[in-house]
């Protein structure tokens, strides 16, 4: 088998695989509920830390770029 069939048979697998395991988790409500609470958790700290560490990067690449005010 080549290389790229290889990867299209592998890639059409977990395609199926991810379908299957989102049906399984609609059709069930306590798969449902645990998914929504999970993603919910997810996104409420994923967000959060991603801004802090973006802030914190902006302010340590303002100072860099300032220019030194009170070296006149």
């Amino acid at each position: 088998m080549e290389r790229a069939t290889a990867r299209t048979v592998a890639n059409v697998i977990l395609a199926s695989a991810g379908v299957a395991a989102a049906v399984a988790i609609i059709a069930t409500p306590p798969l449902r509920r645990f998914a929504f609470r999970a993603v919910r958790v997810w996104l409420g700290a994923s967000i959060p830390m991603y801004l802090l560490a973006e802030t914190r990067r902006a302010w340590v690449e303002s100072s860099r770029s300032a220019p030194d005010i009170m070296a006149r």
